[in-house]
């Protein structure tokens, strides 16, 4: 088969991709962009030649797919339409890949790419597994059996998937522009959980999770003693997070891991109840946790002369409050200065509050302009970042005109938190 892919470069369509690629398709894509973005690494690595223009021709064979990000009016989409090809959307496809394999989607409002990524370590470095991660990376082979997605709810795109297992980390208000409440949201991942052949993996300790009316075998984690495996005599420092696990209300081991976060003990059992599904053992599962490299653009830190900058995905307003802990978890000796740019009109104007609740823990926070490439302004008066900004205990606008307001900052942490891409605010930042 052959894939042309509209917005390669898109964290999801990256990986799409890549998967495609190591399928044995024949891949090629195009995005507007023409900067180098992070998610293209796996694309290069393969080859896969990526037009900035109209140039590449389609075949009649050519099966096209777009991200979700790129409007149906793009010039790409409406010459394949001109042309007669085939537009198939691109969750749909990742669900026919599902069907290939034994899958385990890991869904969630929060911690979906970094517990797919904990997942897949395990797994490839034991039974071996394809994996589906948001942050750009991809991988499949037709020998192996697992295959570990990455599952999101936006506009419903799970529901096209076919899981063996499913994996719910939590399940909170978000997408406001595609669902009208929280009990919308709640059912979706209930009707979603219930497409699982061999039973669900979720955190027990998430009060709407335990609303969900399940027909499956549910496996429950957490640090509430009622789970099936739960963590406790937990301790935190600056070199990581300690704890000890129980399986079944027995003792099932200790564990010293650099991670920084509750959430992060959250998405470690989450991996491990799947581990002890797939029967591994915990030793295999201590020691593999051990050589964890976290995903792509998730507390990604680099030391910069006297300050560490962080450059997280953190977007909602509780993963802003996490990342921001987390800092002050590993750092609590400096000073924490958070750059966030805002992405969407809707999740702005809808989590105002809530944003600044989490953006205060900083003791300095920086809002850049709204980044939105789904959504039209006009259609959302008077939302700007300044409903944001004006509310913050201390806190001000910058652009990458004006990112010389963080020179002034020395052992500090710089946390640049969005889904959309801070890596321009970060060089300019270096480069002053």
């Amino acid at each position: 088969m052959k894939y042309y892919c509209i917005g390669i470069k898109g964290a999801g369509m990256s990986t799409l991709a890549q998967i495609l690629y190591d399928l044995g398709n024949v891949v090629i894509g195009y995005d507007d962009v023409r900067e180098y973005k992070f998610t293209e690494d796996g694309l290069q690595k393969r080859g896969i030649k990526i037009y900035n223009d109209q140039s590449c021709n389609l075949d009649s064979d050519t099966i096209v797919t777009y991200s979700a990000a790129v409007s149906l009016f793009h010039l790409e989409i409406q010459r394949a339409k001109k042309l007669g090809l085939k537009i198939k959307k691109y969750h749909d496809i990742i669900g026919d890949i599902t069907k290939m394999f034994t899958t385990i989607s890991v869904c969630g409002t929060h911690g979906k790419t970094t517990t797919s990524s904990l997942i897949a370590h395990i797994l490839k470095n034991t039974k071996g597994c394809n994996y589906f991660i948001g942050d750009g990376s991809g991988y499949a082979d037709l020998k192996n059996k697992l295959f570990v997605v990455e599952s999101c709810e936006y506009n419903r795109h799970f529901l096209a998937y076919h899981p063996s297992y499913t994996v719910i980390t939590n399940i909170e208000l978000e997408h406001t522009e595609c669902y009208k409440d929280i009990n919308e949201i709640v059912k979706t991942f209930e009707e979603f959980a219930n497409k699982s052949i061999n039973g669900v993996v979720a955190c027990g300790d998430d009060e709407n999770i335990r609303k969900l009316s399940l027909n499956k075998e549910v496996f429950y984690y957490g640090f509430n003693k009622d789970n099936d495996l739960y963590a406790t005599n937990i301790m935190f420092s600056n070199s990581g997070s300690c704890f000890d696990v129980y399986y079944k209300n027995n003792f099932y081991g200790h564990f010293e891991l650099p991670l920084f976060g509750k959430h992060m003990i959250l998405n470690t059992l989450a991996c491990i109840a799947i581990s002890i599904l797939q029967g591994i053992d915990y030793a295999t599962i201590h020691e593999l946790l051990h050589s964890f490299k976290n995903a792509k653009r998730r507390f990604c830190e680099e030391k910069y002369g006297s300050n560490i900058i962080i450059d997280d995905y953190a977007h909602h307003p509780t993963e802003i409050k996490v990342t921001l802990e987390s800092a002050r978890q590993k750092y609590p000796d400096k000073k924490l200065i958070a750059i966030f740019k805002p992405n969407t009109y809707s999740r702005t104007k809808d989590f105002k509050q809530d944003f600044v609740n989490a953006l205060n823990i900083a003791d300095k926070a920086y809002v850049t302009p709204i980044d939105c490439n789904r959504e039209n302004q006009n259609d959302y008066p008077g939302i700007t970042s300044d409903i944001i900004i004006n509310d913050l205990r201390d806190g001000e606008i910058v652009t990458d005109d004006s990112v010389s307001k963080l020179k002034k900052y020395n052992n500090s942490v710089l946390c640049f938190m969005s889904c959309a891409s801070v890596a321009h605010l970060i060089e300019n930042y270096k480069k002053l």
